[in-house]
């Protein structure tokens, strides 16, 4: 046989959210909306030069996210969506023997991103109402430690870290660990109190923020997302991207995309607004719901989380089961809405009813 890493071998592959036939897909996190306005003509000129490899450097963009955070544009890295970045910064900071500490459950690529360069993943249980509790974190870091990752809004439970609380923490981790804020779903947070990548660009010698287009910006079928840091650090990430993997067609999408932001953020509203309101409608059930920041909601469904998404595509609905934790519900179509709700109506009715813990009030 063929000798292959055990750990690898170990570790199950990342599964994407279940397609829906019929019904409504609410499994991996994408926007009802779409394309923004400009968008497709923008990708439809990128794909004449098909037989040509896209510019690498993305200059265009890479410009434009300069300018808007303020930074140099050696402080931005453009990559294949935020994972692909996330990865490329494992794989330059952590190797055997090191450590990568993360909250969990949070996304789900991170225990085998530890993985990919032999690192140790290190996972601090969330708080009791389903935070990332730093000051655990910040107690988990050792001298093996490479890299501490943040996500918020945390993903899958919707949760976010607010300001003060990522000030004090950043303050506790030491300056030679790098620290990863993942803001993929920032575009989705109305609460003033949140940390903001934005206000923290380059004030810490340790810190990259990443954000992506796949989520607010609907580009998710083009895979592209940035990082914005310190210089140096982004030189070593730029060593372990795959070659030429951001396309010339998702490069211009951004760009076209950025073009249009008064609209983005009234998308971006409505999405925020019908999230409100079916956790609002959640809790009136008798749900315990964390507050959600993005655009998504977390039912802790527990060990029946595989039955609580049955329950849902019964429903017309396909939801993700984190098994055996709960079950994520995307903020889709706004039809979409009602289906969601009768579905964990009748979880609640049915389970609860059979004398099976829920996490409702």
């Amino acid at each position: 046989m063929v000798k292959l890493r055990p750990e690898i071998l170990a570790l199950p592959a990342y599964k994407q959210g279940k397609a829906a036939a019929g019904g409504y897909k609410l499994s991996s996190n994408e926007n009802p909306f779409d394309p923004l306005p400009g968008v497709l003509e923008a990708v439809d000129r990128a794909t004449r030069s098909l037989h040509r490899y896209p510019n690498a450097a993305a200059p265009e963009l890479t410009a434009r996210v300069a300018a808007t955070w303020g930074v140099a544009e050696d402080e931005v890295i453009i990559g294949a969506g935020s994972v692909a970045l996330l990865v490329q910064f494992t794989l330059a900071a952590a190797g055997p023997g090191d450590e990568i500490v993360f909250s969990w459950r949070s996304f789900e690529a991170y225990p085998w991103m530890a993985v990919l360069p032999g690192a140790t993943a290190i996972r601090v249980p969330n708080t009791p109402d389903e935070r990332h509790d730093l000051d655990a974190m910040a107690a988990a870091i050792t001298d093996r430690t490479r890299l501490v990752i943040v996500c918020s809004p945390n993903n899958p439970t919707g949760t976010v870290v607010t300001q003060a609380e990522f000030d004090a923490f950043l303050a506790k981790v030491p300056d030679d660990v790098l620290v990863i804020l993942d803001e993929a779903y920032a575009e989705f947070v109305t609460d003033v109190a949140a940390v903001n990548g934005r206000t923290l660009a380059l004030r810490h010698p340790n810190l990259v923020v990443l954000r992506t287009f796949s989520k607010a910006y609907g580009l998710a079928g083009l895979r592209i997302g940035y990082g914005v840091g310190p210089a140096s650090i982004l030189a070593a990430a730029r060593t372990t991207i795959i070659p030429l993997s951001v396309t010339d067609a998702a490069q211009q999408a951004a760009v076209a995309s950025l073009d249009r932001v008064d609209e983005l953020h009234e998308r971006v509203a409505h999405i925020a607004a019908r999230r409100d309101r079916v956790w609002a409608a959640l809790v009136e059930q008798g749900w315990d719901v964390p507050k959600p920041h993005g655009n998504f909601v977390w039912l802790a469904t527990g060990e029946h989380s595989e039955r609580a998404a049955e329950v849902f595509s019964e429903h017309g609905v396909i939801v993700r089961a984190y098994s055996p934790d709960g079950v994520r519900v995307t903020i889709g179509e706004d039809e979409a809405v009602e289906h969601v709700l009768a579905a964990a109506e009748e979880i609640v009715q049915t389970l609860q009813g059979k004398g099976l813990h829920l996490p409702v009030r």
